[in-house]
C-alpha cells in the first residue's frame, strides 16, 4: 500500500517524526515481524526519507516483476517472424532508474534466439514499495486498507524567566503573526501600505518597502512573517489588516517580556542562552485517519514535557525604576544597578535613544570624567600617610607639562582636605596627585575597583573599562580626572561602585546556575583605602556636587563630567550606592553631571 504517512504539503516531517514512527514500530505488537529484516528497512526508510535522503531511501525499495507490452521496434523484422521475447515478463526494475532513452518509459531488448531484431517494450506504471513490507499491518496491526497515519505534535507552553524574587520577566503570552502571501494579494503595493500604515507604530522598522522586500525573499508558496503582535495590539488594527487579500494570521504563545522595551538589552540574551531549559520537549500523537481525512482512533501518544522556570538576578521593581527614571532623557542615557553583596545584574536599563545603537550600557566605551577619580584617590590613599583629611592645593588651574588644567567653572578652594576636594572634584587636585604616582598605579587601582577586569557572563556581553599606564606626565595628570586615555562602560562603573560598597572584588552574575567566567579577575582593594573613600564619596552628597541627593537616604557618590571633543561638549555621569544596591548613571551628551544627577535622583526616589 501506498501513502503510509498521511502528505504533509511543501515539507517533510522532521527527524523527531521517524522517531516517534520508530517507536510507533517497534510498539505496534509482538510478533508483528518474524525477523529483522522488514522492521530494520521500514525504520531505515523511515529515517532517510524524513532527513530528505533520497538516493538512501530509494535503495530500500523494490519493484515486483510485472508484465510488460511488446512490440516490434520500428523498421526491424524479427528472424522469427512476429514472435515477440521468449519472455514477455521484465526482470525486476533497478530501484534507481536507468538513464532516459530516446523513447521515455521504454526499452529496447533483443529477442531471446534471434539475431538482430529488436523490440520495444513498455512496462506499466511502477509502484514503489518497502521490501519485505507488503501491507498497511507491518507498520501497525490496527492499520486497515484506505487508511493513513497523521502524526501530531503539540508544543508545551514555555516556562517563564523569573527574578531573584520569582517574579515574571518573561511568561507565555498570546500573539498572533501577521503573515503575508504576496501572490495572493491582487495589489501587493495597497496591500504592503496598509500593512505598514497600521504595524509601524508597534515598530518603526515596519515600513511598505521591509514588506515588499521580505516578501520577495520568500519562496512562493510560503509566507512572509510581517510581525507577531500581542492580542491586545492585534486587537487594536484588526478593523485595519483582517480583510487584506493575501494576509492571513496564526496565534500561538511567545515568551514575552512586561512591554516590549523592558529589559530589551539583557532578556533577549537570556531567553537565547536558556532556551532548552525553557521550551521543554513537545508531545505528539500518532492516530489513524479513514480516506475522508477523519480520525479513527489514536494508535500512540506521549503528553509534552514542560519546561523549567529560569531564575535571573534581575529585580523586576528596580528594572523598572531604571527605565522610567531614564525614560524623560532626551539625549542617550542608560542605568546599571548591581548587588553589591551577591554581584547580581539588578537593573540594565536605556532609553529609546540609547536602545537604537544597542548595549551600550553594556559594552559602551566612554571617557568616564571625575568618577575615575575613586580610583586615582585609591591609589593616592595606599601612599604612607595619606588619609581623606590631608590638606591638598585646589588652585582654579594648574599646568602640567605645558598642559592646562582647569577646574570646571574654574573654582578656587585653595587648600582644603582631600575630602573636600573630591566632594567638590578638584580636576586641579587629582591632576597633581596623579603625576606624582607610578606609571602602573592608575591601572592597578582601577583593576581593584573592577575596572580592566574581563568577564564572560552567560546571556550578555560585557566589558568594564581599559586604563593604559603611561609615563607621559601630561598623559597620567588627564587620566588622573578621568580623560586621556581611560574609557569605561556604565556596567564597570557600577562595578567599581559595588566594589566600594562591599568591601572587595564583586564578580557580576545574572542567570542563576550559570556562573560568570573570569578571564581578568579584579585585584583586591586595600580595606583601610575602601573605609577612607567611602567617607569622601559620602562627602559628595552632602556637602558638594550631588546634594540634590542629599533627602534620598544614605547615598554615596560620586559626579562627573567627561569631555568628549574640543569645543566643550561633555558626558555627564552619576556612580554611587545606596544600602546593597550600586549603580551608574550616564547622559550621552549631557553637558554636565547635572542630568545623571536628576536621573539618580529618580531612580533612588523610586525604589524606596
Amino acid at each position: 500500500m501506498l501513502g503510509i504517512l498521511a502528505p504533509v504539503p511543501r515539507a517533510r516531517p522532521t527527524i523527531a517524526l521517524a522517531a516517534v514512527l520508530g517507536v510507533l514500530l517497534t510498539t505496534a505488537g509482538c510478533g508483528l515481524f518474524s525477523g529483522p529484516g522488514p522492521q530494520d528497512t521500514a525504520a531505515a526508510f523511515l529515517a532517510a526519507w524524513s532527513t530528505g535522503d533520497d538516493a538512501r531511501a530509494a535503495s530500500l525499495t523494490e519493484t515486483r516483476p510485472r508484465r510488460v507490452s511488446c512490440s516490434p521496434a520500428p523498421g526491424r523484422r524479427s528472424t522469427r517472424t512476429g514472435s515477440p521475447p521468449r519472455s514477455a515478463r521484465s526482470a525486476p526494475t533497478p530501484t534507481v532508474p536507468p538513464r532516459p532513452s530516446t523513447s521515455p518509459g521504454s526499452w529496447a531488448r533483443t529477442a531471446a534466439g534471434s539475431t538482430s531484431a529488436s523490440w520495444s517494450c513498455v512496462p506499466p506504471p511502477t509502484r514503489r514499495r518497502l521490501a519485505g513490507a507488503l501491507a498497511p499491518t507491518v507498520v501497525h496491526p490496527d492499520l486497515a486498507a484506505g487508511q493513513r497515519l497523521a502524526v501530531r505534535t503539540d508544543a508545551p507552553t514555555p516556562a517563564p524567566v523569573v527574578d531573584r524574587g520569582g517574579a515574571p520577566l518573561l511568561e507565555a503570552t498570546p500573539v498572533v503573526a501577521v503573515l503575508l502571501d504576496r501572490r495572493a494579494t491582487g495589489d501587493l503595493p495597497a496591500v504592503t501600505g496598509a500593512l505598514a500604515a497600521a504595524l509601524s507604530q508597534f515598530d518603526p522598522r515596519i515600513t511598505q518597502q521591509s514588506i515588499t522586500d521580505g516578501s520577495a525573499r520568500t519562496p512562493d508558496g510560503r509566507a512572509y512573517t510581517v510581525a507577531v503582535l500581542r492580542e491586545t495590539d492585534y486587537a487594536q488594527v484588526k478593523p485595519a489588516i483582517h480583510q487584506l487579500p493575501g494576509v492571513r494570521f496564526t496565534r500561538s504563545e511567545r515568551l514575552l517580556a512586561p512591554n516590549s522595551d523592558f529589559g530589551r538589552q539583557v532578556l533577549p540574551g537570556v531567553r537565547e542562552e536558556t532556551v532548552e531549559q525553557l521550551e521543554g520537549v513537545p508531545g505528539w500523537s500518532v492516530s489513524v485517519l479513514d480516506a475522508s481525512g477523519s480520525s479513527v482512533r489514536t494508535l500512540a501518544e506521549q503528553a509534552p514535557q514542560p519546561g523549567n522556570t529560569v531564575p535571573v538576578g534581575m529585580d523586576r521593581a528596580i528594572q523598572s525604576a531604571a527605565e522610567d527614571a531614564v525614560e524623560p532623557v532626551v539625549q542617550q542615557a542608560m542605568l546599571v544597578a548591581v548587588s553589591a553583596s551577591t554581584g547580581d545584574v539588578l537593573a540594565v536599563a536605556q532609553n529609546p535613544a540609547a536602545d537604537a545603537e544597542g548595549p551600550l550600557a553594556l559594552t559602551g566605551r566612554y571617557p568616564p570624567g571625575s568618577t575615575f577619580k575613586v580610583a586615582t584617590a585609591i591609589a593616592a590613599l595606599a601612599e604612607d600617610g595619606v588619609t581623606g583629611d590631608t590638606p591638598v592645593q585646589c588652585p582654579a588651574t594648574t599646568v602640567i607639562g605645558g598642559r592646562l588644567v582647569p577646574n570646571a567653572g574654574r573654582f578656587d578652594l585653595g587648600t582644603v582636605p582631600l575630602r573636600t576636594a573630591f566632594a567638590h572634584s578638584c580636576n586641579t587636585t587629582f591632576a597633581q596627585l596623579a603625576v606624582q604616582l607610578e606609571p602602573g598605579a592608575l591601572p592597578a587601582a582601577a583593576l581593584q575597583l573592577g575596572i580592566g577586569a574581563d568577564y564572560t557572563v552567560p546571556g550578555v556581553a560585557t566589558i568594564t573599562g581599559s586604563v593604559p599606564a603611561s609615563t607621559d606626565e601630561v598623559l597620567r595628570a588627564e587620566n588622573g580626572f578621568g580623560q586621556g586615555q581611560v574609557l569605561t562602560s556604565p556596567f564597570g562603573v557600577a562595578l567599581a561602585a559595588a566594589v566600594v560598597a562591599r568591601g572587595g572584588p564583586v564578580v557580576p552574575q545574572l542567570i542563576r546556575g550559570r556562573p560568570t567566567g573570569v578571564a581578568v579577575p579584579a585585584a583586591a582593594p586595600d580595606p583601610a583605602a575602601l573605609e577612607q573613600l567611602r567617607s569622601m564619596m559620602r562627602a559628595v552628597v552632602t556637602e558638594g556636587t550631588a546634594t540634590a541627593l542629599a533627602g534620598l537616604g544614605e547615598v554615596y557618590g560620586k559626579t562627573g563630567t567627561a569631555e568628549f571633543t574640543g569645543d566643550g561638549r561633555a558626558h555627564g555621569w552619576f556612580m554611587g550606592y545606596r544600602g546593597d544596591v550600586a549603580f551608574a548613571v550616564l547622559v550621552v551628551d549631557g553637558a554636565s553631571s547635572a542630568p545623571a544627577v536628576q536621573v539618580a535622583q529618580r531612580f533612588l526616589g523610586a525604589i524606596g
